[in-house]
């Protein structure tokens, strides 16, 4: 049987046990995999050293999730359940998660090395917000009667896939979970799936919520496992109507060949980014340089919007750099234990990530660009690296093209609005943007004129679970969050009823 590791913590900010169960969750049941000899280490990337491991699946889980999950969508949930009824579970399943959230944010520190007090306000509440959010949206997910004569009544109906695959990635365990549960569970699909095989403890955590909140058996399943294994499985599965995808553009498009190639699944994927970040001579530049610091080194770099490529005007071009870099170098100096209240800088998720950020600097340099501050690695143990600053770069560099995914941000030079505009849509990418400017009306010009899913004006990253989130070109296709969120789970079915029409 699945056993069970429990981490006695006993930091500055938790002190207490949290006990993991490190098996597949399958069915409303804990389970070893089918193949019970595969496992995973789960590395603290602010030491380095192991906190446990966790069983691995193979395809064969897969197939038991995906019959598990199609008996409840046939016998307790989908049309078997009112959405009323599953907007009760959602919400307790979100106050659950509320009175848990301690733990969860001791997770999410050790596991993925976010500084504790970040990760319990942003992400483990972001999560409360974004599931209760969709508890209220279970009953309305209506369709319309449609005018068309009186010897006719045409109606639609918002009809689930029914079983859905669910991939999420290493940078917000919870929260990106939370993105996905939500929606799908409101909307009456069933779901596998499939954490990080990286950062799957909150994930784990998560599923014992699931059964306290009264989901019925087999409505959630989470099973670890490797990408080309598990997550392989998922896109190929003819029996999973519907594949959800965050993460890389390049995972992202296998992820898209596969459900081509078995059942033309639908599928969202939610992918990188290269955003821009414009500050025009005219911004209020205190708020500015906050706002850039927020958009460029949350998360030490870790998110798809980052914002990656800071352009600044020329006039005031030297001044920014200037305070920026006294800024940067400031976070720098609060890099340490995630458990700290004074650390805001944590270390990269695993010794892969940090060896790629590496080497993009290395490139960087290579490539003739100036390091302004940082570009290397902090302390001795554990993964981190200082928040750094490239100057001196030009649009054809791998660090101005490619996304990084890590603290690394360039700094360049531009004189008008036409030539920023036309120099931040030359991306492959398009996410997300940020704005400065307090002229309102060449902000909202500018945002308009930007390729972007996601514009800010004057503020960066305040994501709402109310308003749409998604990228243009090969940041993605689809959108998550509010209303339009249940359009991406949801298929609609016209239906038409002959009051009188003889032939």
């Amino acid at each position: 049987m699945p056993g069970t590791t429990t981490l006695d913590l006993d930091t500055s900010s938790f002190k207490g046990s949290i006990s993991i169960n490190t098996g597949l969750f399958i069915g409303g049941k804990w389970c070893d995999p089918v193949d019970a000899h595969d496992h995973a280490e789960i590395i603290n990337p602010s030491t380095g050293k192991k906190i446990m491991d966790i069983s691995l699946a193979s395809s064969k889980d897969v197939d038991l999730a995906v019959k598990a999950a199609h008996k409840a969508y046939k016998t307790s949930w989908g049309f078997k359940c009112p959405g009323k009824e599953r907007g009760k579970m959602l919400l307790k399943l979100a106050d659950l998660l509320e009175r848990d959230a301690d733990q969860f944010a001791a997770i999410e520190a050790l596991n993925v090395g976010k500084p504790y007090h970040v990760a319990k306000a942003y992400d483990v509440m972001g999560a409360v917000e974004y599931i209760r959010y969709f508890g209220g949206w279970a009953d309305k997910n209506q369709g319309n009667v449609i005018e068309t004569n009186e010897a006719k009544l045409a109606y639609t109906r918002h009809e689930p896939y029914g079983v859905c695959g669910q991939i999420i990635p290493w940078n917000f365990p919870l929260l990106m979970m939370s993105w996905k549960v939500g929606p799908a569970l409101a909307t009456g699909n069933c779901i596998i799936l499939k954490p990080s095989e990286m950062t799957p403890l909150s994930a784990l955590k998560f599923a014992e919520l699931v059964v306290e909140a009264g989901f019925p058996p087999g409505v959630v399943n989470i099973i670890n496992g490797y990408g080309p294994v598990v997550g392989q499985a998922i896109a190929e599965h003819p029996d999973i109507a519907k594949v959800a995808f965050t993460g890389s553009t390049l995972v992202g498009r296998k992820v898209m060949e596969a459900s081509a190639k078995s059942n033309l699944k639908v599928v969202t994927l939610e992918l990188g980014g290269k955003s821009p970040t414009i500050v025009f001579d005219d911004s209020d530049l205190d708020q500015a340089l906050k706002w850039t610091m927020q958009a460029m080194y949350a998360n030490m770099g870790q998110s798809c919007v980052a914002g990656s490529r800071v352009f600044v005007h020329e006039g005031i071009y030297d001044e920014f750099i200037q305070k920026f870099s006294a800024m940067v170098q400031g976070l720098g100096q609060t890099a340490g234990d995630p458990f700290s209240a004074n650390t805001m800088h944590g270390p990269q998720v695993s010794q892969v990530q940090f060896d790629r950020i590496m080497g993009y600097i290395d490139s960087g340099k290579s490539e003739g660009a100036t390091v302004h501050t940082g570009g290397e690695r902090h302390g001795t143990e554990g993964f981190f690296i200082k928040p750094t600053i490239f100057t001196d770069v030009h649009p054809e560099m791998k660090i101005v093209k490619e996304e990084i995914f890590g603290p690394v941000a360039v700094v360049l030079k531009f004189k008008t609005e036409e030539e920023v505009i036309e120099a931040a849509n030359a991306t492959t990418y398009g996410l997300s943007c940020c704005i400065f400017t307090e002229n309102i009306s060449r902000g909202i010009r500018v945002a308009h004129a930007l390729e972007n899913g996601s514009a800010f004006i004057n503020s960066a990253q305040l994501v709402d679970h109310g308003v749409p989130f998604g990228g243009y070109k090969q940041s993605g296709i689809g959108r998550e969050h509010g209303e339009y969120a249940l359009s991406t789970y949801t298929q609609v079915k016209g239906i038409h009823v002959n009051l009188g029409i003889r032939l």
